[in-house]
């Protein structure tokens, strides 16, 4: 009985102990999940470009410029004169105000003070960005961003994720580059 025991244990050892297998990589499928993230994006950019139209639309007062990066713009005051445009590294001195598609005040100029910005070299929402550098010193700009062009999917404070904006900004001062 010993023996068969002692046997059995020996077989169990020695079967138990094969050559470790290589586990196969799990494939997930990721194309799928992607193909929805991209469609969900271009529907919500469509529905946000149709609300920037239809406010251009109902404002028979401006004629809305559209830009080569995404939003829209008109001159409140406009320089005819000057050619100057501030150009990377060059700082500017602004003030700017932030609206929601309804004209409500999110932030003030008063709140939001006057703001320092070394051109393309500090950070700044990539609308604000690129619509500085459509300016000249003592014009008034107002601005229409899609939110891909200004605070996204994230939000900040009290602006909402996914939210278009209205920026007014007006260029006080464009300080050259050394």
């Amino acid at each position: 009985m010993n023996k068969l025991i002692f046997l059995g244990l020996f077989v169990l050892i020695i079967t138990s102990c094969s050559k470790p297998e290589p586990r196969k990589p799990i494939i997930r499928k990721t194309s799928s999940f992607m193909s929805e993230s991209i469609e969900r994006n271009r529907a919500l950019n469509k529905l946000e470009e149709d609300l920037l139209h239809l406010k251009m639309q109902r404002d028979s007062l401006h004629k809305y410029i559209s830009s080569e990066h995404g939003f829209w713009y008109y001159y409140q005051e406009k320089d005819t004169l000057s050619n100057r445009f501030p150009v990377k590294g060059d700082e500017v001195v602004f003030t700017y105000e932030i609206k929601d598609l309804r004209d409500s005040i999110i932030y003030s100029k008063e709140e939001l003070g006057i703001t320092n910005y070394l051109v393309d070299k500090e950070e700044l929402i990539t609308g604000l960005q690129e619509g500085i550098k459509l300016m000249k010193e003592g014009e008034i700009i107002t601005f229409l961003f899609p939110s891909y062009t200004a605070y996204g999917y994230t939000g900040f404070k009290k602006i909402q994720a996914n939210q278009p904006l209205i920026y007014t900004v007006e260029l006080n001062k464009i300080k050259t580059k050394n």
